[in-house]
């Protein structure tokens, strides 16, 4: 089911659950000439336009009261170019349709962050990434965007054509225009092992330059009021294919991941004084495995617990002190956090507003059990997290304003200007839009 099916009254609501707005009418454009009609019609009518995917961001990024623009009929790949290496794709192709269809045709992403319901558009416009040493988000893998902007004209843009937009608009937050499709760096299709393992907290923190040097992509989670966390390293293979064995793939993911993690949250809600005890025993369940696919059967996994999340990119180098920090807060706070903290990191890019826009970068990522008081926590985190210059990922909870942005993304200005130029009306505003990058 799409978590952005309307509820009553045309109320659209996200998959967390915490965001909902009632926009005045909602389209499903089937061609980009529709899309840009329907961009010409909203500014007719004086509405303000959102275009909105399958509503996995936990910030009011989409929200509108105006034209929301759905785009589940701009799906599949219109062209692969075997001789660049690129696949264009229609800007509403879920992540996971697009990953099954290149891995068909002997293609894949180099890249991808854990989850893959999302849209190409909605992943890559607010930053969407996984985790690498030297590959970056989704949008750093983009070598082409095509989007409808204010006036109702299509404009595409690569480093050749139209740069400016191109170092913008690869991670645009719907606030230059609307994509319709995008051009994808691809490789040849290749094997990734990975190997899961648990760890101690401290020998992770001791070790972290090691661990993040010697994998291609590292990733841990700690699971707060434990010394545990859970480690996860994915390098190429030459194969052969050992894939999760069907009992095990079920067991980890579905019972220990989906099933077993639900009814521990539900607990920790109605007792939180039980959560450090059922933390240490969560974090002790799973155990070291390793397994070797294609590269989106390693990366992506099912997220059936519903969640809200923020999530900080600090510089690298700051990661290990930000989280010794995190975690004497937690000790200290009585607070009770059922939810494990993630840990990834990527290598500096070069788009304008992208969380690792020019420096090397480690990411944050703070959750709480859907429905459970998340803003004591996340308050307390931020504070720390803010310390250390870092930049909140655009989809996720976050209480930051333009001010702060203009500090610790040197190249802030730039996108607004060219917002100024792309879009003087704000048609693409709403309230998420006007607190992040000013009126």
């Amino acid at each position: 089911m799409s978590s952005t099916a309307s509820g009553k009254n045309g109320t659209w609501r996200n998959w967390g659950g915490n965001v909902s707005a009632r926009p005045a009418r909602q389209v499903a454009p089937a061609s980009v000439e529709e899309l840009a009609a329907a961009v010409r019609r909203a500014r007719e009518d004086g509405l303000k336009v959102k275009a909105v995917g399958t509503g996995h961001s936990f910030t009011s990024i989409a929200a509108t009261d105006g034209v929301l623009i759905r785009p589940q009929l701009l799906t599949g790949i219109r062209d692969i170019d075997r001789e660049s290496m690129t696949v264009t794709v229609e800007a509403g192709t879920p992540l996971k349709r697009l990953n099954a269809a290149l891995a068909r045709e002997g293609l894949s992403l180099t890249n991808m962050g854990d989850i893959m319901e999302q849209t190409v558009s909605g992943a890559t416009s607010t930053g969407t990434h996984g985790t690498g040493r030297e590959s970056g988000s989704i949008a750093a893998q983009i070598r082409g965007l095509e989007l409808v902007t204010a006036d109702g004209s299509v404009l595409t843009c690569s480093e050749k054509e139209n740069p400016d937009v191109f170092a913008a608009a690869r991670i645009g937050l719907g606030a230059l225009g609307i994509v319709t499709a995008i051009t994808f760096a691809v490789e040849p299709l290749f094997l990734l092992t990975a190997r899961e393992e648990p760890m101690p907290l401290e020998r992770v923190l001791a070790e972290f330059d090691e661990l993040w040097a010697e994998n291609e992509h590292f990733e841990f989670y700690w699971f707060p009021h434990t010394g545990s966390t859970n480690t996860k390293r994915n390098n190429r293979s030459a194969g052969p294919e050992q894939p999760v064995g069907q009992l095990a793939g079920w067991f980890e993911d579905e019972f220990l991941s989906n099933g077993v993690f639900q009814a521990v949250q539900w607990a920790g809600r109605a007792v939180p004084a039980t959560i450090p005890a059922m933390a240490r025993i969560s974090s002790k369940a799973l155990s070291a495995r390793s397994y070797t696919d294609i590269p989106y059967k390693v990366f992506t996994s099912p997220r059936r617990v519903r969640f809200v999340e923020m999530e900080y990119a600090v510089p690298r180098a700051a990661l290990v002190e930000t989280l010794r920090e995190l975690r004497a807060m937690v000790d200290r706070s009585g607070l009770r956090v059922s939810f494990p903290v993630e840990v990834r990191t990527a290598p500096a890019d070069d788009i304008t507003l992208s969380t690792a826009s020019g420096r090397d970068s480690a990411y944050i990522a703070v959750h709480m059990f859907r429905g459970t008081p998340y803003q004591a926590y996340f308050t307390a985190a931020e504070r720390i997290l803010t310390a250390h210059e870092g930049r909140p990922h655009w989809g996720k909870v976050h209480t930051r304003d333009a001010e702060y942005f203009a500090r610790v993304y040197p190249r802030f200005g730039e996108f607004t200007a060219l917002r100024d130029r792309l879009d003087p009306d704000r048609l693409f505003q709403n309230d998420y839009l006007r607190r992040v990058l000013g009126a």
